[in-house]
């Protein structure tokens, strides 16, 4: 499971908040380790941070307050300061299998002279988990359309897949707008991050 801590487009406390949590996280959960972040304005300050565990912390989806004086601005009136954490999904990796493809030989029209117009050099293969199929009938011999077919499937299930995680970056940039002010998960208090709910 990847969770994604977030400052929502917070000032350098808000970063720094996520900072202090994937400290308290680490500590409650020790088997987290961290995906992939990526850093704020200030020493151990983040804007947003990927984290894994092998345990379900759904449950600590939705905002997160802290409520301190802020470290960096002694004088500013705010004290309250929000973070998001939600569950980030992955993107769906289709492997590709060459032992899934089925194909079948039908006879090639075109160039060739009466060879084409005889033997079934044309492939057609399906690559039967996702249903996917192309043709290939350029190469004279059936060996060869085989391999360009098989070749043409890999580069489309490629395709898929730098599809599916363009979508995903996406969906986890769009987290970053998301963040709900009020109604917190948890609430942390004061430079020293303790639990308070």
């Amino acid at each position: 499971m990847i969770i994604q801590i977030s400052s929502g487009q917070g000032p350098a406390e808000c970063e720094l908040a996520v900072g202090k949590l994937l400290i308290a996280l680490q500590t409650e959960y020790p088997e987290i380790r961290i995906h992939s972040s990526v850093p704020g304005g200030r020493i151990c300050c983040f804007k947003s941070v990927q984290i894994e565990s092998g345990k379900d912390l759904s449950h600590l989806e939705g905002s997160i307050q802290w409520i301190c004086q802020s470290p960096y601005r002694p004088h500013h009136k705010r004290k309250n300061w929000y973070m998001d954490l939600s569950v980030a999904g992955e993107a769906v990796r289709k492997e590709f299998d060459d032992s899934l493809v089925r194909f079948e030989t039908f006879r090639s029209s075109g160039k060739g002279g009466q060879h084409v117009n005889k033997v079934e050099t044309g492939v057609r293969a399906i690559y039967v988990p996702l249903g996917l199929s192309v043709e290939s009938t350029q190469a004279r011999s059936q060996h060869m359309n085989k391999n360009l077919a098989l070749d043409r499937l890999c580069a489309l299930i490629a395709g898929m897949n730098q599809k599916n995680e363009a979508e995903q970056i996406r969906l986890t940039r769009l987290e970053h707008t998301r963040l709900e002010r009020g109604n917190p998960v948890r609430v942390y208090e004061g430079l020293e991050f303790q639990r308070t709910v």
